[in-house]
C-alpha cells in the first residue's frame, strides 16, 4: 500500500522526484563532489582507510582557548604530563595541541597541575578550534600503529570558551636579613628592584623559625630590591625569610591540523612535535 501510494504521488518520476524532495536515505548510495581538495590527498590517498565527511558552522572555525574536564583513560599506563602535546579528536577535528592541566580551588582559583591525577577529573586548558560547550572528546599521544598497549590516553568534554584562563602555580620568594633593629629588620634578596618592592607592600612575610612579618617600603641602601619588614619577634641574622605568593602561567598557543591524509605513508609520514621524554 505504501509503495503504490508513493508511485501515486511521485508519478512517473518515481525515485528521482522523491530523492529531490526528501534527500538521499539512508543505506543509499551518492555520488558527492568536493571542490579545491589538496593534490596530495589524492596522490596519496589509501583506498582501504574510510573518510568520515562533516561540516563546521562559522563559530568553529575560530581559534582561541578551550576549557576542558579531562580524564586519564583507566587502561592508559602512564599518567599524562602538563605542557605534553596531545592529539585531540574533538568534533569533525584532529589536531595537536599542548594542554595545560589544573584543578579548581574552593576560592575559584585554577592551580596548576604537574601531573594528570591518578583516578580523579581536572581541568585542561588548550589552545585551538572553538567547539561548542558539551562536546566529548578523546585525546591520544600518537597516531601510529606501533603503539605498544592501549593508544587512548585521555577523555573529557569541553566546557567553555574565553579569551584567557588565569591559571597560577605557587611561588616562593627568598630572602635574607642584612641589618635588624628589634622587630624591624631590612631584607634583601628577594627582589630586584624597587618597583617589585612597590607591588608587594603589605604582603605576608615569614622565617623559617615561624615568625610572621610584613612588607612596608623599599629602601635604597644595599642592594637593588632591598626593603623594610616588621615581624612580631626579633629574628636572627641567620634566619631566611620567604614569601609565599601565586604565579600565572602561561598557556602554550600552539595548534597544529592531522594531516595524514596528505601523506602516503598514512599516520607514518605525519609528524607532529614530539614529547619531552623523547627529546632529553
Amino acid at each position: 500500500a505504501r509503495l503504490a501510494r508513493n508511485e501515486r504521488e511521485f508519478g512517473a518520476e518515481g525515485e528521482r522526484s522523491r530523492i529531490r524532495h526528501e534527500g538521499f536515505r539512508q543505506g543509499m548510495y551518492c555520488r558527492i563532489r568536493i571542490d579545491s581538495v589538496p593534490a596530495t590527498f589524492v596522490s596519496g590517498s589509501n583506498p582501504k582507510l574510510p573518510l568520515v565527511l562533516g561540516g563546521l558552522t562559522p563559530q568553529e572555525t575560530n581559534l582561541g582557548l578551550t576549557r576542558c574536564r579531562l580524564k586519564k583513560h583507566r587502561w592508559h599506563k602512564k599518567i599524562l604530563k602538563c605542557k605534553d602535546p596531545l592529539i585531540f579528536s574533538i568534533g569533525w577535528r584532529r589536531f595537536q595541541s599542548v594542554p595545560v592541566f589544573s584543578t579548581e580551588d574552593q576560592n575559584g582559583r585554577l592551580r596548576y597541575l604537574k601531573y594528570t591525577p591518578e583516578h580523579m577529573h581536572c581541568l585542561a586548558t588548550f589552545y585551538g578550534p572553538q567547539t561548542p560547550p558539551n562536546t566529548s572528546f578523546i585525546a591520544l599521544q600518537n597516531i601510529t600503529g606501533r603503539t605498544a598497549g592501549f593508544r587512548i590516553a585521555a577523555t573529557g568534554i569541553a566546557l567553555e570558551l574565553d579569551a584567557s584562563f588565569p591559571v597560577v602555580k605557587k611561588l616562593k620568594l627568598v630572602g635574607s636579613p642584612t641589618k635588624i633593629f628589634k622587630n624591624t629588620a631590612f631584607v634583601s634578596g628577594m627582589f630586584n628592584s624597587e618597583l617589585e618592592v612597590s607591588r608587594f607592600e603589605g604582603a605576608s612575610i615569614k622565617t623559617v623559625s615561624g615568625i610572621r612579618g610584613q612588607v612596608k617600603k623599599a629602601i635604597r641602601e644595599g642592594q637593588p630590591g632591598s626593603f623594610r619588614a616588621t615581624f612580631e619577634d626579633k629574628i636572627l641574622m641567620s634566619d631566611i625569610v620567604f614569601c609565599r605568593t601565586w604565579m600565572p602561567v602561561e598557556i602554550p598557543r600552539y595548534f597544529n591540523h592531522v594531516t595524514n591524509h596528505l601523506a602516503k605513508e598514512g599516520a607514518d609520514g605525519w609528524k607532529g612535535i614530539r614529547p619531552k621524554a623523547q627529546l632529553q
